[in-house]
């Protein structure tokens, strides 16, 4: 790695952290706030697990909360939201780093939060949620601006962690609006609520605020300007800013809409110095801001120093770190300022967003410079930089994330910037959506794109074979044709080249070539060792694991496929179907050694993960449920066996040109239907049932499953009516019990 990309990874690793650390930094209480002493006493006395605060914004939300933590004797979690967790994967992190933060807890639990998909809901949540029910330590997870959450996903698996909550420990939610969750908890009679009007301030309230601001009040002008402002506390605290700079302010203030906040914003703004308005306004493109990114956006020196003079007189600037490096506004303070950039510098509104967004390039934080340049016109930057990360995001299991990269750049940009095609091909290969992967290889076939892709392959022709050669709807001879093609594109150095490898030697695999495509794999696993690709990796070190256990060289295949499972377990990968032969190569291994026990445990992990495996994949899926097969076989559950094939039938009516493979599955099914043998063992639950299996964790209803998984109630029904049945339940809570039990959920 050259010098200049250690530097950036380094920027890149300690801007996250700060802007991580910003999130779950717990904000100290601030000066002129009125004490809630008394309200949080009572949401203490009741005990009950959830305590919710629900109000517009100016009530003093964060402030609350912000008391409560300091007075607490219980170990605390702080989240801060905003718009761009509104991904589960980021959210469970979020919520498992702030946990750790408040019991000491083991900090592996946050890496185990990676996934994507279903695998949020099936597996990260129900981990963090054994770590709740277990922990210790008594501990208050508190979540700021809840409402920032609007995702089906997210709300999924916030009903989980809410659910494990564990007596002597509570959780306490800020948000502007009423959340999904809380009316089943109040009908439970679980919760603590408390709305606008236990936040509203009265005259001793407005008294304590105009002090606090060095302005004298009496009783008259405390009732009349708590009456004006109906107890609004940042309406009266800006009343106090505007009296402190007029003697007659209080008197000045209508108050008759408390929502129309812009005219007591205005009143207060305008004291200031014209640069200190300038500064204000052209920083609130900001979600958050440091000294730097500030002299940055509006190329000037000092912004620090202003941060902190502001802060000294400004209660809507917010520090959000105890160093006082990284500050946000106060939400309707923010709204105001921008509505007034837009109305004084409408043009300058877009240069502010691309300055960002340079800037957070530069500083390696590119996630945050596409939420920038999302903001503004220029799709060229937008397009250079999603198409540079979506792969690295959804890796990272934030799927949501890249899909809502992709629908803000819209269908008709995707389109006409072909190597943007191919990686959602390839997001939409790995997470198993056959369909959708499907309608953008026929899109990308009759496309055209000359420049050197953003992505780091050589061409996008070189790209498109390889998805081609992958997904293999033309036969062996077409993916072996499409992975030469890209092989002799893509050089030693391109990050894409192990991939190329491990499609021809998928292809030769077809073509019964077993020598050409072992060799094909292990310079893909030593390629990708290098470059540090774990999914390709896991993937070439299982092939490889398996050829060598085919032909009787199982201390090579052991050796292989610890290198796999080792590259799926630190990447947290299992739920991607490239990761998904690794498990099916230690499930065979286990059987040679006479481990039933590990064997069953991989055959498991393998069988629950298989949902990924799709015709988009066949050569993979076929041979993933083939391996499978026979395992299931040997040990006598013949039931499972036999539904494996049926499932093979399934992905041969999409992808029916599998060359050599096809002859295995006939020998199998040979076996399979010579034997005399009975349907010993039990049906596997489907990848359908599979996909419905983690949301009977929540409190959704039947017809709120169907609509998450686009399918109707009675085929709901009729999937949760045949889980009871294999795993022997009656109920969805012993549905999941008898689940995690047996690795099917959280494991």
């Amino acid at each position: 790695m050259a010098e200049s990309q250690r530097v950036l990874a380094r920027s890149k690793v300690e801007l996250d952290r700060l802007l991580l650390e910003a999130k779950l930094a717990i904000p100290a209480p601030r000066a002129g706030f009125v004490s809630r002493a008394a309200l949080i006493e009572s949401a203490l006395e009741s005990h009950r697990r959830v305590v919710t605060v629900t109000a517009p914004s100016g009530y003093g939300k964060s402030s609350f909360l912000a008391e409560w933590a300091a007075a607490e004797k219980r170990g605390v979690g702080w989240v801060s939201l905003d718009r761009f967790d509104d991904d589960a994967v980021k959210l469970l992190t979020l919520l498992a780093s702030a946990f750790v933060r408040a019991t000491g807890g083991d900090g592996r639990l946050i890496a185990d939060m990676r996934g994507h998909g279903v695998s949020a809901l099936g597996r990260a949540a129900p981990r963090l949620a054994l770590a709740l029910r277990e922990s210790r330590r008594d501990f208050v997870l508190m979540i700021d601006d809840l409402h920032e959450l609007a995702t089906p996903a997210c709300q999924d698996v916030l009903s989980v962690v809410i659910d494990a909550i564990p007596p002597g420990s509570q959780i306490v939610t800020a948000s502007r609006r009423e959340q999904p969750h809380l009316a089943r908890l109040r009908a439970a009679g679980q919760t603590v609520e408390f709305g606008a009007d236990s936040l509203t301030l009265d005259a001793d309230g407005a008294r304590k605020i105009f002090a606090e601001a060095a302005v004298p009040l009496t009783p008259e002008l405390a009732d009349a300007v708590t009456e004006r402002t109906e107890g609004w506390p940042v309406g009266l605290y800006l009343s106090a800013v505007i009296a402190h700079d007029n003697a007659e302010g209080t008197a000045l203030i209508s108050g008759d809409d408390r929502y129309v906040a812009d005219y007591l914003y205005r009143e207060s703004l305008a004291s200031l110095p014209a640069d200190v308005q300038r500064f204000l306004r052209c920083t609130a493109v900001l979600d958050e801001f440091s000294g730097e990114l500030c002299d940055a956006v509006l190329d000037v020196l000092g912004s620090q120093a202003r941060l902190r003079e502001l802060e000294g007189s400004n209660v809507f600037l917010i520090p959000l770190d105890r160093r006082r490096e990284w500050y946000r506004y106060h939400p309707l303070f923010r709204e105001f300022l921008l509505s007034e950039l837009r109305r004084v510098d409408p043009g300058r509104v877009a240069e502010l967003h691309v300055r960002a967004a340079e800037w957070y390039e530069q500083n390696g934080s590119p996630e945050k410079a596409i939420e920038h340049l999302l903001e503004t016109p220029d799709r060229t930057n937008s397009v250079r930089l999603v198409t540079e990360h979506a792969m690295a995001t959804f890796q990272a299991g934030q799927m949501g994330t890249v899909q809502r990269w992709l629908g803000e750049l819209g269908p008709v940009t995707v389109e006409s910037h072909p190597p943007l095609g191919v990686l959602a091909g390839w997001i939409a290969v790995m997470s198993g959506q056959a369909i959708e992967a499907d309608r953008l290889a026929a899109m990308l076939e009759s496309a055209s794109f000359a420049p050197k892709p953003f992505d780091g392959s050589a061409t996008f022709d070189s790209s498109r074979a390889m998805l081609r050669a992958l997904m293999c709807a033309s036969g062996p001879e077409r993916a072996a044709a499409d992975a030469a093609f890209a092989l002799a594109q893509e050089p030693s150095w391109s990050p894409w080249r192990e991939q190329a490898l491990c499609q021809g030697g998928e292809a030769e695999l077809l073509r019964g070539n077993a020598d050409a495509a072992e060799a094909l794999f292990a310079e893909a696993a030593e390629l990708a060792r290098q470059h540090d690709n774990a999914g390709v990796q896991a993937l070439a070190e299982a092939e490889c694991a398996l050829i060598a256990m085919d032909r009787g060289r199982w201390p090579e295949g052991a050796a292989r496929v610890e290198r796999a499972l080792s590259s799926v377990e630190l990447h947290r990968i299992q739920d991607y179907a490239i990761a998904v032969p690794a498990v099916v190569a230690a499930a065979r291994l286990a059987l040679h050694e006479g481990d039933l026990s590990r064997a069953e445990r991989e055959l498991t992990r393998a069988m629950r993960a298989r949902p990924v495996c799709t015709y988009a994949a066949p050569a993979l899926a076929t041979r993933v449920r083939l391996s499978l097969a026979k395992s299931y076989w040997a040990i006598g559950d013949h039931a499972t066996a036999r539904h494996l094939l049926r499932e093979i039938d399934d992905i041969l009516l999409h992808r029916p040109a599998l060359g050599a493979l096809l002859g295995s599955v006939s020998a199998l099914r040979d076996i399979i239907s010579s034997s005399a043998a009975g349907a010993g063992g039990y049906s596997p639950l489907t990848p359908a049932e599979l996909r419905l299996l983690p949301y009977l964790q929540t409190h959704l209803s039947i017809p709120e499953i169907g609509a998450r998984l686009f399918v109707s109630r009675n085929t709901v029904s009729t999937e949760v009516g045949s889980i009871y049945r294999k795993l022997g339940v009656s109920s969805r809570s012993e549905a999941v019990d008898r689940a995690t039990s047996i690795g099917l959920l959280g494991s």
